[in-house]
């Protein structure tokens, strides 16, 4: 073991330049398919949420190198959870408030303690969509849920599929084979974050599940799973910085929506769909540091322009707007919100700097 130990160590010392470059030229191919596949297969099919699969897709070319067996088991636990509140929510307790929003609450203090394990990351992301969009539908159009529920599920099953596909067909050169990265935190300092979180997320989700806010849907996904990443340290940096990345996303998605309307076909969609994940993947890949920034903005652009490609609405342009809007307001959200709990000395807030 020692002997493996140094070897590895040696090779991390003296990288081989023409394997590094090797590698990074196969990742960045492997994303720009992996996008115009999972974008060309949910246009075309467009099962509900179809317009997830690209996100998730991207999600796994930049967190993971290779399909382990790990992402197989994280797949089946998020289908079957997925099905599992569609089927709670289909029998009555949106209904009652006092009961659905404790119960919304565990399970999102659940997501976010997962989300900070790397291994467990594509379950967390999953399971915030399932607590919000299912219950949220279920109140909106009562029988929804299970419907929604399984495109979801599906959406999970053709994006690993897609992965797979991708890795069988350009395998990673990298000798480092995939092993996840071990939680940076503390199990004391992971929950720690989970509440602060919720503290963010939690008043805007019963808000809008109260008064029964019809479109919020993006709005309330991008909260919950953005308010994770604003509750560290320095909140209101990471929130300000969120609210740069939206905005940039915010006005490429505008772009993009407008070369689509000049040129509404399918072809076209897939083509500008792969031009963008080449230029954003050589970014994520040539600086690891700083692959949050450009992975965020080409998440935003997904969510936005695939949500509003695969609308079936009349008026599709002002429920763009109105999506490029939500996003804008998340960010502002996050600011206030990440300022506000700084401000504050309450006890249970300076647990962790008191440890």
């Amino acid at each position: 073991m020692l002997a493996g130990s140094l070897m590895s160590d040696k090779a991390v010392a003296t990288p081989d330049p023409e394997l590094e470059e090797a590698i990074y030229t196969r990742r960045v191919l492997r994303f720009t398919l992996g996008i115009g596949l999972a974008v060309g297969i949910s246009a075309v099919f467009a099962w509900q949420l179809a317009f997830i699969v690209p996100v998730f897709v991207a999600k796994f070319l930049v967190d993971r190198v290779e399909p382990t067996i790990q992402t197989v088991y994280e797949l089946l636990i998020s289908m079957v959870v997925t099905i599992g509140i569609a089927w709670l929510v289909s029998f009555g307790p949106v209904q009652y408030p006092l009961v659905l929003l404790p119960l919304l609450a565990v399970l999102m203090l659940w997501a976010y303690y997962l989300f900070s394990d790397p291994k467990w990351n594509f379950f967390a992301t999953i399971l915030i969509i399932s607590t919000l969009v299912l219950p949220y539908l279920g109140i909106l159009h009562p029988g929804a849920a299970i419907f929604v529920g399984v495109g979801l599920s599906f959406s999970g099953v053709v994006s690993v599929l897609i992965f797979a596909l991708l890795h069988i067909l350009l395998p990673d050169l990298s000798p480092n084979r995939e092993s996840h990265i071990e939680a940076g935190l503390t199990t004391d300092e992971r929950l720690y974050e989970s509440v602060r979180a919720l503290i963010i997320a939690f008043p805007v989700i019963t808000f809008f599940f109260l008064f029964e806010i019809t479109g919020a849907l993006l709005t309330m996904i991008f909260i919950a799973i953005l308010s994770l990443q604003s509750a560290g340290s320095k909140s209101v940096k990471v929130s300000l910085f969120l609210l740069i990345t939206n905005g940039i996303g915010g006005v490429l998605a505008i772009v993009f929506y407008n070369m689509l309307v000049i040129v509404p076909e399918l072809v076209f969609y897939i083509g500008l769909a792969m031009m963008c994940a080449l230029i954003f993947s050589q970014k994520i890949y040539a600086d690891p540091v700083k692959a949050p920034i450009f992975a965020g903005i080409f998440s935003a652009l997904l969510v936005v322009v695939g949500s509003t490609a695969s609308s079936t609405d009349a008026d599709v342009a002002t429920n763009f707007y109105i999506r490029i809007a939500q996003l804008f307001i998340v960010g502002v959200y996050m600011v206030v919100a990440s300022f506000f709990l700084e401000t504050r000395n309450w006890r249970f807030l300076q647990k962790r700097t008191a440890v």
